[in-house]
């Protein structure tokens, strides 16, 4: 049999939370009709602006073809658009819609609660602690996490 210690990798514990946490956001934002891709797509233009279709799909690591699908509905009932850049034009950028703002208030309401819930338990300092510890495992994985920082 195969044998590995799960309980000592870091891998193990970052994916596994990721995980967690994804899933109790997808059931935080079920009550709003919104799915937790929807909330990714929002999330990264609210967060970077304007992105094409494939930087959205990078970002959220899934493929193209199929955040198309998720892009349809979304576009279907207005929260975003998606246009021919001026440069390239078999490149389709996506960008929020106006109606989309209240929305995009329930999924930030759905973030805070999740956020107060996952955090309960810790201080400010334990909390400032994770991110630091976090955005160096990003930074020992190669990844720039100035871009990603937020304020």
């Amino acid at each position: 049999m195969l044998q590995y210690d799960f309980e000592e990798s870091v891998g193990y514990w970052i994916t596994i939370t990721s995980h967690f946490y994804q899933d109790a956001l997808n059931q935080e934002l079920i009550p709003y009709g919104i799915t937790f891709r929807q909330f990714q797509v929002i999330g990264w233009l609210v967060y970077e602006g304007p992105l094409s279709q494939v930087e959205l799909a990078d970002r959220m690591m899934i493929e193209p073809p199929t955040l198309v699908r998720i892009l349809d509905r979304m576009e279907r009932d207005q929260w975003i658009k998606r246009e021919s850049d001026l440069e390239d034009r078999r490149r389709k950028v996506v960008k929020v819609c106006p109606e989309a703002k209240p929305v995009w208030s329930q999924m930030v309401a759905c973030l805070k609660q999740l956020r107060k819930k996952a955090t309960q338990g810790m201080s400010t300092e334990d909390i400032d602690t994770l991110k630091s510890l976090l955005m160096q495992v990003q930074k020992n994985l190669g990844v720039n996490v100035s871009e990603y920082e937020t304020a």
